[in-house]
């Protein structure tokens, strides 16, 4: 018997959907469409699974893609409270390499043509958090999956922009090329 929320039925959960999300492409707006109906934890990727599409879309980047299926049965041994509060922010480096991408934790990504960011939505400790995977452009910074309802990625002018001047918790900086640019 498989117990609802565990890494096990959310993984049959995942794969007997009819509409998965296609693999190899970058996903935006984690309320929209099918990624909105898979599970992490005890929720929807709706409500909670910006880390494991920030992990997806860094993925497709460096032109490694994988199941976001996978991803996320990968993840779900970093579930904060049974996933209600989504992915360890500090463990987003360790599924970045077990996927094959090389990244370092950085305390600011100045330097980063692609990275994670991990930051506050409102205040520290009071509030949810917000994941996305983001790419240094020469007119700004691209956001994927910036909003639950982003049709696309955003164009950010500043980090301040991109996080909403909010505080950082985590910051990934992407250090191999992608295979295909």
């Amino acid at each position: 018997m498989l117990i609802k929320g565990s890494r096990r039925y959310n993984l049959r959960h995942n794969t007997e959907l009819t509409a998965s999300p296609e693999v190899g492409r970058m996903i935006n707006g984690q309320a929209l469409g099918a990624v909105s109906k898979l599970r992490y934890g005890i929720c929807r990727m709706s409500f909670n699974g910006c880390e494991v599409i920030a992990v997806h879309n860094a993925l497709v980047y460096l032109g490694i893609p994988k199941p976001l299926t996978d991803i996320a049965f990968y993840m779900e041994r970093f579930r904060v409270l049974m996933g209600f509060f989504g992915c360890n922010a500090y463990k987003l480096g360790k599924a970045l390499k077990h996927f094959g991408a090389e990244c370092s934790r950085v305390k600011t990504p100045d330097d980063s043509k692609a990275f994670i960011i991990t930051f506050w939505t409102g205040r520290r400790l009071l509030s949810s958090v917000h994941t996305v995977f983001c790419i240094r452009k020469e007119n700004g910074i691209e956001v994927y999956n910036r909003y639950n309802s982003s049709h696309g990625a955003e164009l950010c002018g500043s980090m301040d922009e991109v996080a909403a001047k909010k505080k950082t918790i985590a910051v990934y900086s992407i250090e191999n090329l992608p295979q295909n640019p």
